[in-house]
């Protein structure tokens, strides 16, 4: 007689921008969507979820025999909550041993969890369907316009599409009479007024993006309580697509100069070699690198950049646009990164997949506080700028020096020196600050990607967000590894201009006084 075997209902509720604490992953020779490196104290320990329980059903649809992409499509559009059904490890290994049925298994105990979702996933004939999402839109005027109204419905919030011509710029971008506006270039417009509106489509010119949604979506997206936004957005209709390139080294490398263009940020291909491997992949002069071997780079320094290309021996693979579509994006205010991620049709590299249940939650978004004494060498790194941009960045940290010791990392961007914050500053009066500090400096500091979170949510950063410092008399001993050098870590930060390299069998590289080149 076999035993009964008891699931277990979790029902795991996160913060907003917050993780549910969790990963999902498949792994070789093992059956079943498992839950792993449940964190202490996260929503889905305090849910109940254990390492290596199996996950059944996810808010009351079964799940077990779905492809593992979709059930993690699944929980990260579930909003901030979600409710798992799942079975622990022994009782898993032994069901499937014994032949029972999972489906009916769990039937029971998820029927009191169905009937509290507001609005159950969308179903066809028993199967799981693609959960509604907003659409971004990218219209090219015609001569006749763009071919649409606007209309404004009472008690709805936003402005309607009405009047599609069928065979105007409109319908061809994929618009829909009755889509409802929802940004315009990257702008909310939902609140905005009709005129308001009409005016933003007329100072677009001859291009526009619209973020749309329909019934539907708007509908699964107010019973989730989610928001909608470009990030969740489908990008399947934009008609400008980046190119995936893998390029294979030869003899002579890849065959192009890699440009970082001071005043955009931008690393632009350059003076691709006729009959390189960079030319035979499909790489071409003046394309715009997005990623490197699926990391991006923008935001990173130019010795960064090309860091990461040369990181792989034998190949490298590019995600490059060219300017057209750069364009297109830029006037989204999206990355082509997400297009990368949403509509290419993913290949995985390895038999073992894992998928992570975090967005930009998973990453430390505290700033730090990091107190240092001068060495012989200075504070041990550089303070960068890039042209007509706002912000300053650490690069050059020197391995085991006082900025180092301290907590300091490239890429860092700098928010305080000295408790006064220099965000706004210019970058000789920065320097001006740091210099008159004496031998002791305090600096409070925050990632890259922390930078973009709390300016993309409109939140100061402040030291009260960083962990505490523990208040020692003296910050803590360093190593000075470089005594022999100490042109490469100068006593004061200072701005790079150009690319510079002594050693020539790495990379041939070229310097100008507005942009850094290398040859790969």
């Amino acid at each position: 007689m076999a035993s009964v075997l008891q699931p277990r209902e979790c029902k795991v509720t996160k913060k907003p921008q917050k993780s549910y604490g969790f990963y999902l992953r498949i792994e070789k020779n093992t059956a079943g969507h498992l839950i792993r490196n449940v964190e202490k104290n996260s929503p889905a320990e305090k849910a109940g979820l254990k390492d290596g329980d199996r996950v059944l059903r996810v808010n009351g649809v079964f799940v077990d025999k779905e492809e593992h992409a979709q059930v993690v499509e699944i929980v990260k559009n579930s909003g901030n909550s979600v409710v798992l059904l799942v079975l622990d490890d022994a009782s898993y290994q032994k069901a499937e041993k014994e032949g029972m049925n999972l489906e009916e298994l769990g039937q029971k105990v998820s029927t009191g969890q169905q009937q509290e979702q507001q609005s159950p996933l969308p179903m066809a004939n028993g199967a799981i369907t693609a959960v509604p999402q907003p659409r971004l839109c990218y219209l090219v005027k015609e001569e006749k316009g763009y071919g649409f109204s606007l209309k404004t419905t009472e008690g709805q919030k936003g402005l309607f599409i009405v009047e599609l011509s069928t065979q105007g710029a409109a319908a061809k971008a994929g618009v829909q009479n009755n889509d409802r506006l929802i940004e315009i270039n990257g702008e909310n417009v939902e609140n905005d007024t009709h005129e308001e509106v009409v005016e933003k489509v007329k100072k677009s010119e001859n291009h526009v993006m619209f973020l749309l949604s329909n019934e539907e979506t708007d509908h699964y997206y107010t019973s989730q309580k989610m928001v909608l936004s470009k990030e969740s957005a489908n990008l399947r209709l934009l008609p400008l697509k980046p190119r995936l390139i893998e390029i294979h080294k030869g003899k002579n490398g890849y065959g192009f100069y890699l440009r970082m263009e001071q005043s955009t940020g931008d690393h632009v291909i350059k003076e691709v070699d006729s009959g390189s491997p960079a030319a035979k992949a499909g790489l071409k002069d003046n394309d715009i690198l997005v990623a490197v071997n699926g990391e991006q780079v923008d935001g990173l320094d130019h010795e960064s950049a090309v860091g990461k290309i040369k990181q792989s021996e034998a190949k490298t693979t590019l995600l490059v646009v060219d300017k057209e579509t750069d364009t297109m994006y830029k006037l989204a205010q999206i990355s082509p990164f997400s297009y990368y991620y949403k509509a290419q049709d993913p290949t995985p590299a390895k038999m073992e997949q894992r998928v992570e249940l975090h967005t930009e939650q998973k990453l430390n978004h505290k700033p730090r506080i990091c107190k240092m004494v001068k060495g012989p060498s200075g504070f041990g790194f550089s303070l960068n700028m890039i042209k007509d941009k706002p912000g300053l960045f650490i690069s050059e940290v020197q391995n085991h020096g006082p900025a180092d010791t301290a907590g300091v990392e490239n890429n860092d961007f700098l928010v305080e020196v000295n408790g006064v914050n220099v965000m706004n500053e210019s970058y000789d009066k920065v320097v001006a600050r740091i210099q008159d500090s004496g031998d002791r400096l305090t600096l409070l500091v925050c990632s890259k990607d922390a930078y973009k979170y709390f300016q993309g949510q409109n939140i100061p950063i402040t030291a009260s967000m960083a962990d505490p410092v523990h208040d020692t008399s003296e910050p803590p001993a360093y190593t000075e590894n470089h005594p022999s050098e100490p042109e490469r870590n100068s006593p004061e930060p200072r701005e790079r201009a150009s690319s510079s390299s002594s050693s020539q069998s790495a990379a041939s590289t070229k310097a100008d006084s507005d942009n850094d080149d290398t040859k790969l």
